[in-house]
């Protein structure tokens, strides 16, 4: 997988600074994959991935939210891997709004701590 990500941002980069005759580096950090080997872990990482657009997590368009809702479907993506693990779609929304203000701050700490260098 580490090696299909790395040729796809090649790729495109090479692509992207060919067509607007720039160069050097478009993303900021190398690609990073994590094994996923529990179910708290993977319960977590939805959750964080849900809450990452801030305030707007809920309304957020570029998020899969509205599936795990049930308020959309499509064929390319399945939730049921994860909502499997809650009794119904409700308990899994709960979950994600039960850790918001945690998220919100950690987020405001991990500022701070990387402002204070």
């Amino acid at each position: 997988m580490t090696n299909l990500m790395r040729s796809i941002q090649t790729s495109y980069t090479m692509y992207f600074n060919r067509k607007y005759d720039r160069s050097g580096a478009l993303f900021e950090s190398p690609f990073k994959a994590s094994l996923i080997d529990k179910d708290s872990y993977l319960h977590h990482i939805s959750r964080y991935i849900h809450l990452n657009p801030g305030d707007k997590w809920k309304s957020y368009p570029y998020s899969s939210i509205a599936y795990y809702k049930g308020s959309k479907d499509a064929t390319w993506l399945d939730p049921t891997a994860i909502l499997d693990l809650f009794e119904n779609r409700k308990e899994y929304i709960q979950f994600v709004e039960d850790y918001e203000e945690n998220k919100q701050l950690l987020d405001e700490l991990k500022w701070e701590l990387a402002n204070d260098i």
